[in-house]
């Protein structure tokens, strides 16, 4: 601060407190605005104290914002890589500025900002306080041909600056300085100190020598001779004042009288102190290298300490001289020593401060998370170590709120995903609005090129020559013209080359938007995706306590009060960042709905399951849908071959770009032959529907109503999709009339035209399930294979899972009630969707030993669960819906085809053969019984007529 006591017209003494800045902006001024009038003198404290947090400095009581603002007043020296040989350009310079309300030329001074990206305009060169700026970092720039002679404009967000330079090089020599300076405030990190004019060319000056050569700087109209010349003046006196500014203009009216006193400082050069600044000699650049580089040493403290004790001792002197009524400008020579001696010190003390703050903050870090890991272990310990059942509810009351921290942080990443949106939108449209200009440019240019071409040749045929003068004249013109046009060409190339250089740097702006936004939707899944594992383990332990018989009826009521609550809400309302689709891709729906009523607490924990492991799996699902795109991109459309590739792919599953495809393969090569020899087999066969009615048509339409209720396609009868259903099942009881139609068939079907998409495909799936895939009677009226087949999984059930089977016999449970549906419509209906499509997947390819390699992993994967029920009506109940609680389709998988090895097909060949003979044994002894029993039945009654003719 600096005091100065000036006597003013209106008479009395006052004192003037003016805060001394040194901004990059404007070089030429060595203080800035002044405050407020004082009556009384005020009391200068330059003491630099040492606060009580180690790495802080306070100048003057300061606190951190002061000191951030004097530390950008300090003029920052040239970088120490830089060639000291090399002059440093500051860009700036006098320009016109269209302006106020008479919308007139106002010549003003214009200086870049490298620190802000800013372009500070004053009305003079001396002027302390800018009248204005233009924030560059969201502007771009651009210019009119049919303006005048070196107009250009700077269009931001706000608002749109006319300006005019001196001549055409001017103008395009700021055009592309802005340019640059833009793109290097955007590039370079924000600890990088910005490169000057004069240094190493960027990768923007790089990219923009592509599109414009690189205009050299204008003499005497750029940097410090710019500044040593007078203002241009206009025509009229009061024309070049800004009315809009008062308090500004007169601020600087004030500095520009106290500048114009007689002194030997002022006659400096307007950058003297930049010139104090830069480092003389080789020895400076060394020191600057030095302490640019080397670590922090033992002896800060006393550096500190020395130099808070020469500020001390400074500041009685300088007291004393602004006491006494000195002049509030400084001495040269305590100007020139005072920078010297204190600037290096000072940067250091920066320097270590900012280091410090930096070790602060990361010892900070590491200490949150410390205690974030040590409160988890206190509290799982807490958990298993409490005695009553009290504290654990507690324990679940923190964990709840805990959960409730997560959901705000999920608001706070949309509320930051929106905005990002918002603001490509925004980018878009600036990009769409410069392709429509330049392409009406490139109308306007291929116009023009078709008024040269023909004046060209108007100038190819010329007129025979008369003797009068009007033809020689027609002729000179038209040369002129076509100079002009020729001239205006040269300038619509150069203004096309400026505009490709806009749209190369938005397009680069764009794409690094994207990559961000890509990012945060990629960290908001993981977040959402622990949040339901929290959510889901918190509403297990729920469920648990519930099933806890020791606890009192205050405890109970809790528990129950806590699962009411946690059921209130839908799953869809929980998980609001990305809500969970209602349907997949085929229409199945993805959460299934459970009738019993004690059972809404496990579909929420489903739900919750699901939607954190697709989350978690879309990877793998990439990375899955790369081997399948490179293993089908060697082969042709339909022209697959087994192999043990092919099968251990079909087994990871199909990705739903390319099921189509493998399922169309797999049924024809499936019915190839039968195909061949009937190749209109389907249109005959619906033709014959029209004609004839079948037998079955009546319990087809039944069941058409009962097919896939839960699939969004064959929820409503007027659905395409069920009338397609209607006529391939018709279809195949004319072409299997043997089976007809048999309950389970519309199941198979819907399933095949929901993938194949194809009426006519779909019906042949249905033909390569029933007659090639599955055994002979699979699906006749007395279902004999179907018997076989569950007779063959108990003898595997008890090989493979003896603990299990024995439990069921302890509690008569029969496992073909359950299993049976699950063979004869191969899990329709009762898996989720993503594993059931895996599982018809390795169907088609490998047969009836997936169904049962899937039957014995369903059973081995919830074997635990089903071994803690210990009532007949209970087990039946979780075996009625257990298979749908299933989501990791990697673990189902794993188990099926690696847990229950081996499983050979002859072996499942030789025990089907053994169960159909002791079946069919069976039956034989059944209808002998019966034959006897219809026997004596007829001939008791025969008796009883005898007895009645007798009477």
């Amino acid at each position: 601060m600096i005091a100065e006591h000036t006597l003013f017209p209106w008479g009395g003494w006052r004192t003037i407190v003016m805060e001394v800045e040194y901004p990059e902006g404007n070089p030429c001024a060595t203080e800035s605005t002044p405050l407020p009038f004082q009556t009384d003198s005020p009391t200068v404290k330059d003491d630099i104290t040492l606060p009580e947090i180690p790495g802080e400095v306070t100048v003057n009581g300061m606190g951190a914002s002061d000191r951030e603002q004097s530390d950008e007043a300090v003029p920052r020296s040239s970088s120490p890589s830089q060639d000291p040989e090399t002059p440093r350009t500051k860009l700036c310079g006098y320009l016109n500025k269209l302006g106020g309300r008479l919308k007139n030329w106002k010549s003003r001074w214009f200086v870049y900002d490298e620190g802000k990206c800013q372009l500070l305009y004053y009305r003079t060169a001396q002027d302390v306080n800018p009248l204005g700026r233009i924030e560059l970092k969201n502007a771009t720039f651009g210019y009119q041909l049919q303006a005048d002679k070196g107009t250009f404009h700077i269009q931001t967000p706000d608002r749109t600056f006319i300006l005019k330079a001196v001549n055409h090089e001017a103008m395009m020599y700021w055009l592309q300085q802005l340019q640059l300076k833009r793109w290097q405030h955007r590039e370079r990190p924000v600890s990088e100190p910005t490169q000057p004019c004069g240094g190493e060319p960027s990768r923007c000056a790089e990219n923009e020598e592509d599109f414009l050569p690189t205009v050299k700087t204008p003499t005497g109209l750029v940097g410090e001779e710019a500044a040593c010349r007078p203002a241009p003046r206009l025509h009229a006196t009061l024309s070049n004042v800004s009315f809009k500014h008062p308090l500004t203009e007169i601020q600087n009216s004030v500095h520009s009288l106290r500048l114009s006193r007689p002194s030997q400082d002022l006659s400096r050069s307007v950058f003297f102190w930049d010139e104090l600044q830069e480092p003389s000699g080789s020895d400076t650049s060394t020191q600057g290298n030095q302490d640019s580089s080397a670590p922090p040493t033992p002896e800060t403290p006393m550096l500190l300490a020395d130099l808070g004790r020469k500020t001390r001792s400074l500041s009685p002197s300088l007291r004393s001289k602004k006491k006494g009524g000195s002049s509030a400008t400084m001495p040269a020579a305590w100007r020139q020593a005072g920078p010297d001696r204190a600037s290096p010190h000072h940067h250091e003390v920066l320097s270590l401060a900012e280091e410090v703050k930096a070790q602060k903050e990361l010892v900070w870090l590491l200490h949150k998370a410390l205690e974030a890991a040590q409160q988890e272990k206190r509290t799982c310990t807490q958990f298993l170590a409490a005695e009553g059942e009290q504290e654990r509810l507690e324990l679940l009351r923190h964990r709840e709120r805990h959960v409730a921290d997560l959901g705000s942080q999920l608001e706070a990443l949309r509320g930051q995903r929106e905005t990002l949106q918002r603001s490509l939108a925004q980018r878009d449209a600036h990009i769409v609005e410069l392709q429509e200009h330049v392409q009406l440019m490139m109308e306007k240019n291929h116009a023009k090129q078709e008024v040269i071409l023909k004046l060209s040749e108007q100038m190819s045929n010329p007129q025979p020559a008369t003797p009068d003068l009007t033809g020689a004249k027609l002729a000179q013109q038209q040369q002129e013209e076509v100079e002009n046009l020729k001239d205006d060409i040269e300038a619509y190339k150069m203004q096309n080359n400026f505009l490709n250089s806009e749209i190369y740097q938005l397009t680069q702006l764009w794409r690094n938007s994207s990559e961000q936004s890509k990012s945060l939707m990629v960290k908001c899944a993981y977040l959402e995706a622990k949040n339901c594992q929290v959510e889901s383990r918190y509403l297990g332990v729920l469920r648990k306590l519930q099933e806890n018989k020791g606890l009192d009826s205050t405890q109970q009521e809790v528990v129950k009060s806590l699962i009411e609550e946690a059921l209130q809400g839908d799953v869809n309302d929980v998980l609001k960042l990305n809500p969970v689709r209602e349907y997949d891709e085929y229409g199945f729906k993805i959460i299934p709905d459970y009738e019993v009523e004690d059972m809404r607490l496990l579909a929420k924990i489903q739900a919750l399951e699901i939607r954190s492991h697709n989350l978690q799996q879309e990877t793998g699902d990439k990375a899955l849908l790369n081997r399948w795109t490179q293993y089908l991109s060697g082969r042709p459309s339909g022209e697959l071959a087994a192999s043990p590739e092919l099968k251990a792919l079909l087994r990871a599953g199909v990705p739903r770009e390319h099921r189509r495809q493998v399922w169309h393969w797999l049924v024809r090569a499936r019915t190839l032959s039968f195909r061949e020899r009937h190749p209109q087999r389907y249109k005959e066969l619906c033709q014959k529907i029209q004609t004839s009615q079948h037998p079955a048509s009546r319990q087809i339409q039944l069941d058409l109503h009962r097919t896939l209720t839960s699939n969004q396609r064959f929820s409503s009868p007027s659905n395409p999709a069920v009338q397609q259903l209607h006529r391939i099942l018709l279809a195949f009881s004319w072409q299997n009339p043997t089976i007809g139609y048999c309950q389970g068939l519309n199941r198979l079907a819907a399933l095949a035209l929901l993938v194949l998409q194809s009426e006519e495909e779909a019906f042949w799936c249905l033909v390569a399930v029933v007659e090639t895939i599955m055994p002979q009677d699979y699906y006749s009226k007395n279902l004999i294979a179907s018997q076989v087949d569950q007779r063959v999984l108990k003898d595997f059930m008890v090989e493979k899972m003896p603990r299990l089977m024995a439990h069921f016999e302890e509690h008569n449970v029969d496992v073909s009630l359950i299993s049976f549906n699950w063979f004869l419509v191969v899990f329709v209906e009762s898996l989720a969707s993503d594993i059931l499509l895996r599982v018809w997947d390795a169907f088609l390819y490998e047969g009836t030993k997936v169904i049962f390699r899937y039957a014995l992993a369903l059973f081995k994967y919830k074997e635990e669960d089903i071994l803690k029920i210990h009532d007949n009506v209970e087990i039946y109940q979780y075996l009625r819906f257990f298979t749908k609680t299933i989501s990791d389709s990697r673990k189902l998988t794993n188990i099926a085809f690696n847990d229950m090895n081996p499983f050979p097909m002859k072996l499942l060949r030789s025990r089907r053969a053994l169960h159909l003979e002791r079946l069919q044994a069976e039956l034989s002894e059944l209808e002998r019984i019966q034959e006897e029993f219809v026997a004596e039945s007829a001939e008791r009654k025969d008796k009883d007529l005898d007895d009645d003719e007798d009477a």
